[in-house]
């Protein structure tokens, strides 16, 4: 494994720009799973809305299919399975991932009209769609179900939505990687939420919704504790800093090929095209200030 990451160092000449790309891009998508437009679509197909949670394992694993609570654990990886199944596969007796997808996208249509007003249908838009795509179409699939799964979704017309679903494909194959490397530095799902909370990731409150019950969260801190990854407190020890810091060039390294395939020049454009839906989203006040999605964070040197 070490051989093959120091050969991807090799070979990208700024293997953190993967990184810099995800911060860039995810505030563009994040916005989905806490508008009022998607409340509305939800509520519409019978979804409670009192919360997200039962919507957003919906929205989110829809193109699996009518997946089982199991095979979306397995793919979510970090909530508890527990809480997978209070949503899922109940979520298809309420609509069938088919009207969840079409339902889907009124809701970013509906989303992205609101945030970027007239806007929606700018020239710039349409550009940054045909990149972001471009991209999405070259990030390989292989071993990576939620990836495919959006990979396999029909392009919409509409750049806006096109747009969005790319960085949905580009988000999940980011994903996807990120518990490869988990799943390669040995950290179950709620040992992978602690040792990020134990380097300042995010706080541990901003964790709940996971699902991991208070014993549980413990018994993972303390297997941590004997690998020598967290000490008596629960912060990372120097040892922990640098299994994370594993992971995140791990993954890094492992989210690089769809920027290659556009290249530096692609991929900065790609950026400067999406900073007005960066700077709406930031602003529209639908982003939480404490969140585990990387949103407002500075990406690290990789190391």
């Amino acid at each position: 494994m070490f051989d093959l990451v120091e050969e991807w160092t090799t070979m990208v000449a700024d293997p953190g720009f993967a990184r810099r790309m995800w911060h860039q891009l995810e505030p563009v998508h994040a916005p989905f799973w806490y508008a009022p437009e998607v409340f509305d679509e939800a509520a519409a197909l019978g979804f409670p809305v009192t919360t997200r949670w039962p919507s957003y394992f919906a929205w989110r694993s829809a193109p699996l299919g009518e997946a089982s609570a199991e095979l979306v654990a397995a793919t979510f990886y970090s909530f508890s399975p527990r809480t997978v199944a209070e949503h899922v596969p109940a979520a298809w007796t309420v609509a069938s991932p088919a009207k969840v997808l079409e339902a889907r996208l009124r809701a970013v249509d509906r989303m992205y009209r609101t945030l970027l007003g007239g806007d929606a249908g700018a020239p710039g838009v349409a550009e940054a769609a045909r990149l972001a795509r471009e991209a999405a179409e070259a990030a390989g699939i292989g071993g990576r179900p939620l990836a495919a799964a959006n990979a396999a979704l029909p392009w919409p017309d509409e750049p806006h939505l096109v747009l969005w679903q790319a960085i949905g494909v580009l988000r999940e194959h980011r994903g996807d990687g990120h518990i490869a490397a988990l799943v390669t530095c040995d950290l179950d799902p709620c040992e992978a939420l602690v040792s990020l909370a134990a380097v300042g990731g995010a706080p541990r409150e901003a964790f709940a919704a996971r699902g991991w019950t208070a014993q549980e969260w413990d018994a993972a801190r303390d297997r941590l504790a004997a690998r020598g990854l967290v000490g008596p407190d629960g912060t990372a020890t120097e040892q922990g800093h640098r299994l994370r810091d594993t992971v995140e060039r791990i993954t890094d390294d492992l989210a690089i090929e769809p920027w290659r395939a556009i290249g530096g020049d692609g991929a900065e454009r790609l950026a400067e095209l999406t900073t007005p839906l960066l700077v709406a989203a930031l602003e529209s006040g639908l982003l939480p200030a404490v969140n585990t999605l990387g949103i407002g964070k500075v990406a690290a040197p990789a190391r």
